[in-house]
């Protein structure tokens, strides 16, 4: 019998949430004065459950390791937010989002959280055109939509390239209003490092102050974290530098299940790594794909001239170019999902039709695009036989309205003309579906402690649609968490302030104190960074866009090896109390290496094919379907929540079996 209790309510699947609030207990105005919530990460998720919960009357304290919320890491989300509100009219709706989330999971999501993602996402929109959020307009003034991954509707709102900024912007602005009441207590450049537990409820956290390096005890009723992924296990990724596992993994080893670690999103469209000494990777939005051809030569000899430099990619005709997603997806074409797209793109290099110097990158063409858009405008304007000139300068402008930050940014950084020639794209390290498990109140296995957004696993089972990050954050920190958190939090009205100097918090303030110390006593001979990048490596060499059960086991004991390595030989320059990044660092990398290990064996005791978590054993092996993902549903249609017991190797798996009432269960298909 497993521990597990999704929590999940009875009824029909659309009237689940509706009922579920409307049977709730609520806390009054009055008492809600008396309760505290700590939230942990200000990005879109922690942002709006801060700015919400202390516009209801409750005491939040917020903590950021930025130098304000504005930097989280929610601004780099470049290209959208889905929502079902069906204003192209092109057939969307409630259930067809519901419908394209589980099925681009590849129904390894739970149902209900599902569909009540699709039910509140009508009401983000709402509220993010509230707040000003200056999303894109159609000629009469509307909002206007584009079309992402895995769907045959237009449901993404954007606003150009800088949709997460925009959307931050505006859950920034709400929190300064609670800010300037007193109602939030901001503690930015503040890092949690262990979660304080007091008769089995979250009770508080430590924390550290990244300026002074003081060690904090703050208290509270509930706490919530929402510090996001954990992409950054495979230190080259698109995420910043310092986003990083520490709060979820600290929640894990004090009796929060992590569940399905090995979902990781691989995603297609970045920009191909050009050297070892490489930091991090940069993506370019999948909104591209909306406009972008995605191809490679037919011919090898055209590829090995491309890469001598004897060949333009310009100078290749239209026959001898192979757009492979519109060949192998005709359905979809280049929209389908990332992880389908993610190993297309990876077959065509490993097949030696990779266009750069390494052979690891495809080409993302606009030509098609600009000529199109290029004739329609010349159209309007009422051009007779207009020039090939005025034609692509046309088209290169509407072109630029609706991708011109990310054009310049590919530019800045690759020094070429995105307008004039194909850009170069490969698969990166971007999102993590896994993560702490939570059950429908978004509360993980410890009371009273909470996790939100893609820190947690719940909505996107094994692989995560495009625009679908923004929408829950949003979903869960403006509208989910304020009701179920306030069910548990009833119960605390006659709890009173929590004191900070009880046992518990001396004990975890001693733990945390003493794992600094052995950092910055050690004296080892490499950086931080030095074991980082052997994590990275292992991972991206054994879990990586596939996997095997031989490369699972060597990469499970690699990492537990070099774990070791790093408490031997680690060197942290500097004091405790001071700034000191490289101690930041070595604490996260610290959590990464345990992370990694229960990462690959997730991955080897998953015998199947779904979304980005692909077994090179479980393929299937004809049909219309040859070489795509092979699901194992009789097997395998669980949650894998996994209980910390020490190492990593000895973590304990509990299943949640997921049913699937409202969808039937079956093999995708995008062609």
């Amino acid at each position: 019998m497993s521990v597990l209790d999704s929590k999940v309510p009875k009824g029909p699947l659309k009237d689940k949430w509706t009922d579920y609030k409307n049977h709730i207990d609520l806390v009054n105005p009055a008492n809600k004065r008396n309760i505290d919530v700590i939230i942990v990460g200000t990005g879109l998720a922690g942002g709006s459950a801060a700015a919400t919960l202390a516009e209801l009357g409750y005491n939040v304290k917020a903590f950021c390791y930025q130098d304000s919320p504005r930097r989280a890491h929610s601004i780099a989300a470049q290209g959208g937010i889905n929502a079902a509100k069906n204003y192209q009219g092109d057939g969307d709706s409630t259930y067809r989002l519901f419908y394209d989330t589980v099925k681009g999971g590849d129904y390894r999501s739970r149902e209900a959280n599902v569909y009540r993602l699709a039910e509140v996402s009508a009401n983000i929109i709402d509220q993010c055109v509230a707040q000003g959020v200056p999303f894109a307009r159609d000629y009469g003034g509307q909002l206007d939509n584009r079309s992402f991954g895995g769907v045959l509707v237009s449901r993404t709102f954007y606003a150009k390239g800088q949709t997460g900024q925009q959307l931050l912007l505006g859950a920034y602005s709400a929190m300064n209003r609670q800010i300037a009441r007193g109602k939030i207590e901001m503690f930015n450049r503040h890092e949690m490092l262990d979660v304080v537990k007091v008769d089995g409820k979250a009770r508080g956290i430590i924390a550290r102050n990244l300026v002074t390096g003081e060690i904090e005890r703050h208290s509270a009723h509930a706490v919530v974290i929402a510090s996001g992924g954990y992409g950054n296990v495979y230190f080259l990724s698109t995420n910043a530098m310092g986003s990083n596992a520490t709060a979820a993994w600290k929640i894990h080893k004090k009796g929060a299940f992590f569940a399905n670690p090995c979902y990781t999103q691989i995603h297609p469209t970045c920009i191909p790594r050009s050297g070892d000494y490489q930091s991090k990777l940069t993506l370019m939005s999948e909104s591209l794909r909306n406009d972008g051809r995605i191809w490679v030569p037919k011919k090898m000899e055209d590829v090995l001239a491309i890469r001598s430099g004897k060949l333009q990619p310009t100078q290749i005709k239209e026959e001898d170019r192979d757009y492979y997603l519109e060949r192998r997806y005709p359905a979809f074409g280049n929209l389908v999902p990332r992880d389908v797209a993610s190993r297309a793109a990876k077959e065509r290099c490993d097949a030696g039709y990779g266009v750069n110097a390494t052979g690891e990158a495809v080409y993302l063409d606009f030509k098609s695009a600009i000529e199109r858009y290029g004739n329609e405008q010349a159209k309007l304007q009422g051009l007779n036989n207009p020039s090939k000139e005025k034609i692509t300068e046309l088209g290169a402008a509407i072109v630029k309205a609706k991708y011109g930050n990310l054009f310049q940014m590919y530019e800045k950084i690759v020094d070429q003309d995105p307008y004039k020639t194909p850009m170069m794209i490969y698969p990166a390290t971007h999102y993590t579906m896994g993560g702490v498990w939570v059950d429908y109140n978004l509360m993980t296995t410890v009371e009273g402690l909470y996790c939100i957004g893609e820190a947690n696993f719940s909505d996107h089972g094994a692989n995560r649609l495009g625009a679908s990050a923004l929408m829950q954050g949003l979903a869960d920190g403006y509208f989910v968490l304020p009701y179920t958190i306030g069910d548990y939090l009833s119960n605390e009205i006659r709890t009173g302030k929590i004191p900070t100097d009880s046992p518990e918090f001396e004990e975890a303030e001693k733990e945390v104190t003493e794992k600094i110390n052995f950092f910055i006593n050690n004296k080892g001979s490499h950086s931080v960074d030095y074991f980082h990048k052997k994590l990275g490596k292992i991972m991206w060499d054994k879990c990586g866009m596939s996997r095997n059960a031989t490369d699972l086991k060597k990469a499970m004991a690699e990492i537990k090896a070099v774990r070791e390595e790093f408490y031997k030989e680690v060197n942290v320059p500097g004091a405790a109390n001071e700034m000191n990044p490289e101690l930041e660092k070595a604490g996260r990398v610290a959590d990464f290496l345990e992370l990694g290990e229960l990462f690959a064996k997730d991955a080897l005791m998953r015998e199947e094919s779904c979304g980005g978590h692909f077994r090179e054993e479980s393929v299937e092996l004809d049909g219309e379907q040859k070489g795509e993902a092979k699901r194992n549903d009789d097997d395998f249609a669980f949650v894998a929540a996994w209980e910390y017991k020490g190492e990593p190797a000895d973590a304990v798996l509990h299943k949640e079996q997921l049913e699937f009432k409202d969808i039937e269960l079956k093999q995708r298909s995008y062609k």
